[in-house]
């Protein structure tokens, strides 16, 4: 009976203690914000998701923030790092000296698991694989055939879900190439996504291009299609990749390929290689 009681009490203290870490991370950065720029106007600071770390007594906060400033709303995700005692805007790993912060990520809600997203496999399948590339990425070219192929082997075992986000600051052609990529797959070509990752396009245009017409000419000539400037423009067309970047946001990608395996977050991108087995 005692030794329950000790148990119950150290698992309601830990509790506790964790409540008083959020509180205090939520304070820290209402505080922060503040100092940073007295007109601002804190609507909302709330945490979506908290992750103990490999360091005892150590956890990783995602906060959404929500903010108004001259009459504009804005809304961001920071992640910080905190045992309730110091505050960490990153941690950094003393033998790699890799960032923590890309191991700070929320499990995928089922919404992300949308069939219109499903490029290979079935999406009835037990397994699931999420992907975010961004098809001018070299890393994402040498992951997402291989991965994708892998689901063609095993289609009754696995689903893949294929979301653009192309990283625009570093390759603003990729942008018009998901566009085109987009369209094409509304005209019925198959296999768009592997199609287009097998590819080089850097015969017509390099990743830094920002013709619209140079990027477009170059995707019609690989794939034989006549897709014009005028429907790359349409707005249907940049809301449904809007839409495709928001999804990656919302569960703070900011490096391609991130790839999900049932939900979480697969840092090493190999583990889909164990599904189907």
């Amino acid at each position: 009976m005692m030794r329950k009681l000790v148990l119950s009490t150290l698992l309601l203290f830990g509790i506790l203690n964790a409540n008083t870490i959020e509180n205090k991370v939520l304070d820290f950065e209402k505080k922060r914000l503040m100092n940073s720029n007295k007109r601002m106007v804190i609507e909302e600071v709330k945490i979506i998701h908290k992750q103990e770390l490999p360091i005892s007594g150590w956890y990783g906060f995602m906060v959404d923030i929500k903010v108004k400033l001259q009459d504009k709303e804005a809304r961001a995700k920071d992640i910080v790092f905190s045992n309730g005692i110091l505050v960490a805007s990153d941690l950094l790993d003393i033998n790699t000296g890799e960032s923590l912060k890309g191991s700070i990520a929320p499990n995928l809600s089922e919404e992300y698991y949308n069939k219109s997203h499903l490029i290979a496999g079935n999406n009835k399948a037990k397994n699931k694989i999420v992907l975010f590339s961004d098809p001018l990425c070299p890393a994402c070219k040498a992951v997402v055939p291989n991965i994708i192929k892998y689901v063609n082997e095993n289609p009754k075992k696995i689903a893949l879900y294929y979301y653009h986000f192309p990283l625009i600051q570093l390759h603003p052609a990729a942008e018009v190439l998901s566009k085109a990529m987009i369209i094409a797959s509304k005209k019925g070509m198959k296999d768009i996504e592997l199609k287009t990752y097998t590819k080089d396009f850097s015969k017509y245009f390099t990743t830094k291009e920002k013709d619209s017409k140079i990027i477009l000419n170059g995707f019609n000539e690989i794939f034989k299609t006549n897709i014009s400037l005028a429907q790359i423009e349409k707005e249907n067309i940049s809301k449904q990749l809007l839409s495709d970047m928001v999804m990656g946001d919302g569960v703070m990608v900011n490096s391609t390929p991130t790839i999900y395996i049932n939900g979480k977050k697969d840092k090493t991108q190999q583990k889909y290689k164990m599904l189907g087995k």
